[in-house]
């Protein structure tokens, strides 16, 4: 009888076995790429988001440069404020070509925002060339030097407050009219590069998001950019670019229509006369302009917004409950082995 029962439960073990360890091979499946892909916090800017270009040891500019953007279109370079060829930029907002208080003060907080760029975990590992990819939000590093040939998509989920980082090891290069496409609600105030020494940009290029060079920037003729081009120690190398540096979209207003016409009908007093209504009038909803917010870049604080939750909801999005779930799932699973074990040694 005993050796019946040890059969038994020995056929039993062979089914449960397996399945539990299938189970935990899932969950932990599902668990790393949602840990790796942990919404990331905006990168704190500063005073440096006024500056569409911002060098340490110099400008350099080529051919007619155009340079705008609601979050600040100003030029400068810390500690040394040379400026060749700024006649040929024209820009809505500032340029310093000689020491400035401003721009030093720029340049301190450019410091503070590298540092939290390359110090962003976790990053999932991605290779050398980021061309023909299509990446969600989160932290990307290349351990040594990062490229793009083609075309790199980035993909915010329709969350506009996607954070997208990307971290370079050593050197950016970008190949000749290679693009950073953003869709699904992405914004390119949330795109940042952190790059190891120096970037380059191909030309005709059109490149996205705020460049955090801890050398020099080069941009090529034609290359354009829709962020910010901020080299910590070294030159910023222009020629004939086209450089937009927005701050974040604010939401649309929903306009408030009334659906109720009002209408007042007088009888006149004369029986012969026929009563007299005013025909309702249809008053058109109030234009709703959205005025666009200074970018959260230039908060004091990167930390995000808290959501209140009402009663009866799950929190925000970002909160891997999915991840909480699956982890109670493989508990239960292990659980459940262990009292199949200890009931049919007893």
């Amino acid at each position: 009888m005993a050796n019946k029962l040890s059969k038994i439960n020995f056929k039993q073990t062979k089914v449960i076995v397996p399945v539990v360890a299938t189970a935990v091979v899932a969950i932990v499946a599902l668990i790393i790429p949602a840990i790796s892909n942990a919404a990331q916090p905006q990168v704190n800017l500063g005073s440096t988001s006024n500056f569409a270009v911002l060098a340490g040891s110099g400008i350099t500019n080529t051919g007619p440069t155009t340079v705008s953007g609601t979050a600040g279109g100003d030029l400068g370079s810390d500690p040394t404020p040379a400026f060749t060829g700024d006649t040929l930029v024209t820009t809505t907002g500032t340029k310093y070509t000689a020491p400035s208080a401003v721009v030093t003060a720029a340049k301190t907080a450019l410091i503070t925002a590298y540092d939290d760029a390359a110090g962003r975990t976790p990053a999932n590992a991605v290779t050398a060339d980021l061309g023909g990819q299509t990446l969600v939000a989160g932290a990307y590093k290349a351990a040594a030097a990062m490229s793009l040939t083609g075309t790199l998509t980035l993909d915010g989920a329709n969350n506009p407050d996607s954070v997208f980082i990307f971290q370079a090891g050593s050197t950016l290069d970008t190949a000749s009219s290679s693009v950073v496409s953003l869709i699904n609600g992405a914004q390119a105030c949330h795109v940042f590069w952190q790059v190891g020494s120096s970037a380059t940009f191909g030309t005709a290029s059109n490149f996205t998001g705020h460049v955090l060079a801890l050398t020099s920037i080069t941009a090529t003729t034609g290359a354009t950019f829709n962020g910010q081009l901020l080299a910590r120690n070294g030159a910023v190398t222009l020629d004939t670019n086209t450089i937009t540096n927005d701050a974040c979209a604010a939401a649309s207003a929903t306009p408030t229509v009334s659906t109720t016409p009002s209408a007042s009908v007088t009888p006149s007093s004369t029986p012969s006369s026929t009563p007299s209504a005013t025909t309702p009038v249809a008053t058109p909803p109030t234009e709703s302009t959205a005025t666009a917010s200074p970018s959260t870049e230039a908060s004091a604080s990167p930390t995000p917004v808290a959501t209140t939750e009402t009663g009866g909801q799950l929190p925000n999005t970002e909160t891997p409950w999915v991840n909480v779930l699956l982890v109670g799932l493989g508990a239960i699973l292990v659980g459940g082995a262990v009292l199949f074990f200890r009931r049919k040694r007893s």
